[in-house]
């Protein structure tokens, strides 16, 4: 059974449309406890494309200021995807 929660979103950054097109892979954010064998699993399963290889970065929530109070964003984890050479995922079709 596969948990679908671990792949909370794809990031859409210049620097993910970059990788993208020049080495097939694709941004996500994730559960900060997921493996890199459950992301690979959840990406196949719910795109049904082949995963080659994951990589993952553990991302530090950055100190925000409002007026006199500071805070701090959560902490989060972000995943590049390799996909099989030919493989798509198409965030946004149509545009």
């Amino acid at each position: 059974m596969i948990d679908y929660a671990i792949i909370e979103a794809p990031l859409i950054t210049e620097k993910g449309t970059v990788v993208g097109e020049k080495a097939n892979q694709f941004v996500f954010r994730v559960r900060r406890d997921a493996s890199k064998g459950a992301i690979a699993q959840a990406v196949q399963e719910l795109f049904k494309v082949k995963v080659l290889q994951v990589r993952t970065i553990n991302m530090m929530g950055k100190r925000r200021r409002v007026g006199r109070s500071q805070g701090q964003r959560s902490d989060w984890k972000k995943a590049y995807v390799t996909l099989r050479e030919g493989d798509r995922i198409e965030f946004f079709e149509g545009v």
